[in-house]
């Protein structure tokens, strides 16, 4: 054993004691890949570097709860999955009352009692189903292609049944599901007041234990397989079908999907016209599970020295929308940053930023950059006191903080803003 093994081993033991056995892991598999801390070689340079001008707090212990990037199980049997969907009772109301209804967070089972989680609502799993209007459908779908099986919601809206205005691809976060995620993010009601279609892709508990997006495994960044061909191809089956205009399709996440989303835009920028990540991480962030607890946790210096995207793929940047909560204790906001980072273009034409406040109390900062020809190329949407979940959303669904401002409605409001 030589010197710097034994070191190594001393370090790794000092962590155990710490009860940081993920940091433990992390320095003997850096020793045995020849990796050091002090890096005799020099470690590689990121090409992913937070912009210095926000302040961040220092990174933090990891969460032992923490359900972003949980392994799938090996069951004995594959999750069955089928075309039809059981609907629940259907109440016949106009379409401009259902939407009334939508906007503020309503459903049809009625409303739930929502705090957990440190007393913040919306963070208990339901088993609700979305409201639909009339004219409305929530289709039940299943996509195959070489890479895998995933089934999907399609919100096709009564505004525009037979010519939808585009499309908005959603991809929920751990322990959620498509109807959880449409019923707290409020997304069907933005997205059919705009005449937008949304799909709702479903990671299943044969592919991910806790239904998480594998946004860290080598094999699901890449353009053309995993799980990031699964959902172009649903994307393109879409847009073939109701022969959307390709020039309005975009796509959105939460925590896990938010890191996928980021994946999706960098392998797929030809598909895609713009993309929303909230609480998620940038596209090679890690590369496998203990580097995906360092970048959660806001150390990603180890976690950025490999881009897993290799794929050639169109030379460009898609315009990208960011919120984050600077009290998120399952994803580091240094995360934020390493998004802006990545998605920013290349000669911007310049930033400008503005803090506010909205109706439920909260505070923040909107930061917007411009590209050459002063169109907005990012925002970037830092909510203080927010923790992990999704921003302005309705308390029905999980992982949900109404008193934050409306991620969904800014979203849609960016996505659309080039398409006027």
């Amino acid at each position: 054993m030589n010197d710097e093994f034994a070191a190594a081993m001393r370090r790794a033991t000092l962590f155990t004691r710490a009860s940081n056995p993920s940091e433990a892991t992390r320095v003997i598999l850096d020793t045995l890949a020849g990796r050091t801390v002090s890096g005799e070689h020099g470690p590689a340079v990121s090409d992913i570097t937070p912009p210095p001008a926000k302040s961040r707090p220092k990174p933090f212990p990891v969460d032992p709860h923490a359900q972003l990037i949980e392994p799938a199980a090996k069951p004995e049997t594959a999750l069955a999955e089928t075309d039809t969907f059981q609907r629940s009772p259907r109440v016949r109301r106009p379409l401009g009352d259902t939407l009334r209804i939508l906007s503020e967070g309503r459903s049809v089972a009625g409303k739930l009692p929502s705090f957990s989680d440190g007393g913040l609502p919306g963070m208990t799993r339901r088993s609700l189903k979305p409201v639909i209007p009339d004219g409305a459908k929530y289709l039940a779908r299943s996509f195959t292609c070489a890479a895998g099986t995933r089934s999907y919601k399609l919100y096709v809206p009564a505004s525009a049944p037979a010519m939808p205005r585009g499309l908005v691809v959603m991809l929920h976060g751990c322990k959620q599901d498509p109807d959880d995620f449409a019923i707290g993010t409020g997304m069907n009601a933005t997205a059919e007041a705009r005449g937008l279609m949304v799909a709702y892709p479903g990671q299943t508990g044969a592919d991910n234990a806790s239904s998480c997006w594998n946004w860290f495994r080598p094999s699901d960044q890449r353009r053309g397989a995993g799980e990031p061909a699964i959902i172009a191809g649903i994307t393109e089956e879409i847009i073939q079908d109701f022969e959307l205009d390709r020039s309005q399709i975009f796509i959105a996440g939460l925590s896990a999907g938010g890191a996928m989303a980021a994946v999706m835009a960098e392998a797929y920028p030809d598909l895609y016209a713009a993309v929303g990540i909230h609480s998620g991480l940038a596209c090679g962030s890690a590369t496998d599970v203990v580097s995906a607890f360092t970048a959660m946790r806001g150390d990603g210096g180890l976690a950025s020295r490999t881009r897993t995207l290799k794929d050639s793929v169109p030379a460009c940047r898609v315009r990208t929308i960011v919120f984050h909560g600077d009290a998120d204790r399952t994803v580091h906001p240094s995360n934020a940053d390493r998004i802006v980072a990545a998605a920013t273009p290349s000669v911007p034409g310049g930033a400008a930023s503005k803090p506010g406040r909205c109706a439920g109390g909260l505070t923040y900062e909107t930061t917007v950059l411009t590209d050459e020809k002063g169109r907005p190329a990012l925002e970037y949407w830092l909510v203080n006191g927010a923790g992990h979940a999704w921003s302005g959303g309705h308390a029905d669904g999980s992982y949900t903080d109404p008193r934050g401002p409306n991620a969904t409605t800014e979203m849609i409001r960016f996505f659309l803003d080039q398409c006027e």
